[in-house]
């Protein structure tokens, strides 16, 4: 029976392409060589490329610096989505160049939401040790929790 649905990652190719197509980019973007108003105003940070398995399409997690303007930045790089192809294509040595996808990259937000869930009066209140806490009172007792 075939499998369906694959349990397991990216293989090691994929990442290795996700990541040189990332630096690829990456490069593309910071040396600014796309003449675009809103993307020469702005720093934006890929972070992640994926790869399809059969590395035809190449998904990049971008945020602006400061998390502002998200919206025009990714209709702007999807606006230049085949002259940043074309760049890809000139610095990556693959067979085909990948077609590229621009999303919004949520981990900034969810690190800042598990942070902010770190630092509530709640789990700060669950992690405070107490005098009933001391594990040399355990060994006294011999109360062995071990």
């Amino acid at each position: 029976m075939p499998k369906r649905f694959e349990t397991t990652g990216p293989s090691q190719r994929q990442q290795r392409v996700a990541e040189i197509v990332r630096h690829a980019l990456a490069e593309v973007i910071q040396r600014g060589d796309i003449v675009d108003a809103v993307l020469s105003t702005h720093i934006v940070t890929i972070s992640e490329v994926r790869m399809s398995p059969d590395l035809k399409l190449a998904t990049a997690y971008v945020m602006p610096l400061g998390g502002r303007d998200e919206k025009p930045v990714l209709e702007a790089l999807d606006r230049h989505r085949k002259f940043l192809r074309a760049e890809v294509a000139r610095r990556v040595n693959l067979k085909f160049a990948p077609e590229l996808r621009f999303r919004r990259d949520e981990t900034f937000d969810e690190a800042a939401r598990i942070d902010a869930l770190l630092r509530s009066e709640e789990v700060l209140r669950d992690t405070r040790r107490t005098p009933d806490d001391d594990p040399d009172d355990a060994a006294e007792t011999g109360d062995d929790r071990s």
